[in-house]
């Protein structure tokens, strides 16, 4: 009997843009004939009910807080959407189930740090960004500004849990890992592509990556699309890595996988359903869709 197949769509900093997301999920569907699975999304989700939430930054504030229908039953999601924590969210509703939990109907917070089966794959994740200043004090309960800023950064006893996972399939972070365009340079640059900073990222994702090896690896934060493969030296297996853009257009925020079994046997980017990888071929810049206009600022994670 031939394995299942499943569609996975990841989604990037959705910041609050549920309705969008969903509608853009609709039109994958569609055009890939077929219903998505399951959608994976890399954190800055922002699932505040009030739009006026002055734990929400000032420049979201004048945007509605649309999560509040689908946490008010006013609205259901249609597909299963799994999401870590990026630096951005309402920390204070999440505190209490560090191992996660459904925040409304299909909507669901997989936690700080681990690793969960969901339809056959197992998912690692780690929630949050590095800060070196708070990467070795304990986490404080977010009751102020100062407070849930700081639990937007992960810990060391996360770092140390979401080390010790094996065999994953897809493995969920918010920041990039350092050292990206350095090996995006090494496997060559497409004309017209440039390179950001070789500053993005931070050394502790990266050794995540080097030590659990996951065969994919899914990020946003920095709000650019961007295709590189980690590792495949020693006999080690390679990672293919795909950090998304912000949910401000599906081009290079939405990035899906059809897989049979636990392996990806074709990918896409966008909701056009045309395929852009598949199975044996390289991966790096050369499967990001064509640029389409000047990004917004990287690193900002707003």
């Amino acid at each position: 009997m031939a394995p299942e197949s499943l569609l996975v769509a990841g989604v990037g900093d959705i910041h609050g843009r549920f309705r969008r997301v969903e509608s853009w999920l609709d039109a994958l569907s569609e055009a890939r004939g077929r219903e998505v699975d399951l959608v994976l999304a890399v954190g800055d989700v922002e699932a505040f009910r009030l739009a006026d939430d002055h734990r929400r930054k000032a420049a979201k504030r004048a945007m509605p807080a649309e999560f509040a229908e689908y946490a008010d039953g006013v609205r259901t999601m249609k597909r299963p959407l799994y999401f870590i924590a990026g630096n951005n969210e309402d920390f204070e509703a999440l505190h209490d189930t560090p191992e996660g939990l459904q925040l409304a109907p299909n909507v669901h917070y997989l936690g700080r740090a681990g690793v969960k089966e969901l339809h056959g794959l197992r998912v690692g994740y780690l929630s949050g960004i590095h800060a070196p200043r708070f990467y070795e004090q304990p986490l404080k309960r977010p009751r102020s500004l100062d407070t849930a800023k700081q639990a937007g950064y992960f810990r060391v006893p996360e770092v140390e849990t979401v080390l010790g996972v094996k065999d994953v399939d897809v493995l969920l972070v918010h920041e990039w890992p350092r050292g990206l365009p350095q090996r995006a340079q090494e496997q060559g640059v497409p004309p017209g592509r440039t390179l950001p900073s070789y500053w993005i990222g931070n050394p502790i994702t990266r050794r995540v990556v080097e030590t659990v090896h996951p065969k994919w690896v899914l990020c946003g934060h920095s709000h650019r699309a961007f295709a590189v493969t980690m590792g495949g030296h020693g006999g080690r297996p390679a990672t293919r890595v795909a950090c998304l853009d912000q949910a401000a257009r599906p081009e290079e925020a939405v990035f899906w996988m059809e897989l049979q079994g636990r392996e990806v046997v074709c990918a896409g980017w966008g909701t056009s359903g045309e395929v852009s990888w598949r199975a044996g071929q390289p991966w790096g810049l050369g499967v990001l869709p064509a640029p389409s206009g000047p990004t917004e600022p990287m690193g900002t994670g707003y």
